[in-house]
């Protein structure tokens, strides 16, 4: 089938590519028909490696995606042909402890697509197990479909911080999954969010979905505008969505006494970490790791209407236009946020 290849670092190529995938009768066959293009996949295509994940063989890039069922596997009964679906990309070890207790997504042995040596979904269709598809609500589209998989990311985020209705929470980062973090803890019960960031545009689109008030942290304090709006006790949940060092090391400066933060970026380097300024509010510290349990409860978040990621798909280009679209998210203008490639229309 004809993907769109990581060949190493900076190389990209669309081209045939032969992938052994059976159909096990716990599976179904989906043919692809939305991709977003995630930072992760841009680092790859960059750097050759996350961490200890490095490219050292050709990759099929891509994990946020929506497709179509055109085959089932004989023991799957709760999916038809033609279902319109999304799937989680990380399929775990059934027998793993992580699995059995539950946390399914830090078990070891995941396999999560495109990330080294796993193939991604940049291609014309894929075998997935039926237990991590799910099926679209009508209204939901594929583009919207594809988002699902970064939102997991914020609502996993919003389930750790124990939101409490009224809560006030701070996100640091107005990127895509800043954005989702913020539209998730809203959805959790947040009664407002403040969000931080040094490009003005992303402030502006994320102001434009909620109670959400932006902060230019080049121009304005954001422990000045955070204490303003909550008569100087400071924001009950932190969520440090950046990744920046600088930020991140900052998290406990607008945080609440008896507050909570949770770090959902992941800074290239290790960070000073202020026990005192942690203990003397005595703050509860989460962190996430991609996401568990949560797919289900977005997509009905998105259904209702009660969560729109609409605004957040800013471009879309086509399949034979991949390299193109990669080329774009590796120097992204400032108005944009999530890219999307169409690999195929019904």
């Amino acid at each position: 089938m004809e993907a769109l290849v990581l060949e190493k670092q900076h190389e990209l190529q669309i081209r045939d590519i032969t992938l052994d995938e059976p159909l096990g009768p716990h599976d179904v066959r989906i043919a692809l028909r939305t991709v977003g293009v995630c930072g992760s996949d841009v680092h790859y295509y960059e750097n050759g490696a996350i961490g200890h994940f490095v490219v050292r063989a050709p990759m099929v890039l891509g994990h946020e995606a929506s497709g179509v069922i055109t085959e089932l596997g004989a023991e799957v009964t709760n999916f038809k042909i033609g279902d319109r679906v999304c799937m989680e990309p990380g399929i775990p070890d059934p027998n793993s402890k992580a699995t059995r207790l539950g946390i399914y997504n830090l078990d070891p042995a995941v396999r999560f697509w495109a990330t080294p040596p796993i193939h991604g979904v940049l291609r014309p269709s894929v075998v997935h197990p039926a237990a991590f598809t799910f099926k679209l609500p009508e209204n939901i589209s594929y583009a919207e479909g594809a988002m699902v998989e970064p939102l997991a990311v914020g609502m996993h985020a919003a389930n750790k911080a124990k939101i409490r209705p009224g809560d006030v929470a701070v996100v640091m980062g107005a990127g895509p999954i800043g954005v989702l973090t913020a539209l998730a803890a809203l959805a959790g019960g947040c009664s407002q969010i403040i969000i931080s960031d040094v490009v003005q545009p992303k402030l502006d689109l994320a102001a434009k979905l909620g109670p959400i008030t932006p902060v230019n942290v080049a121009k304005e304090s954001l422990v000045d505008v955070v204490n303003k709006l909550t008569d100087g006790w400071g924001a009950d949940i932190v969520f440090e969505a950046s990744g920046n060092e600088r930020a991140s090391a900052g998290v406990f400066e607008p945080l609440a006494p008896g507050g909570c933060v949770v770090y959902v970026g992941l800074p290239a380097k290790p960070i000073p970490y202020d026990v005192v300024a942690a203990s003397v509010k005595e703050a509860r510290v989460e962190h996430v790791f991609r996401y568990a349990h949560v797919y289900p409860r977005a997509l009905a978040l998105m259904g209702s209407g009660k969560l729109d990621v609409k605004p957040l798909i800013t471009d879309t280009f086509g399949f034979a236009d991949s390299i193109k679209a990669f080329d774009y998210a590796a120097h992204m203008p400032a108005t944009s946020v999530k890219v999307q490639i169409i690999v195929a229309n019904d």
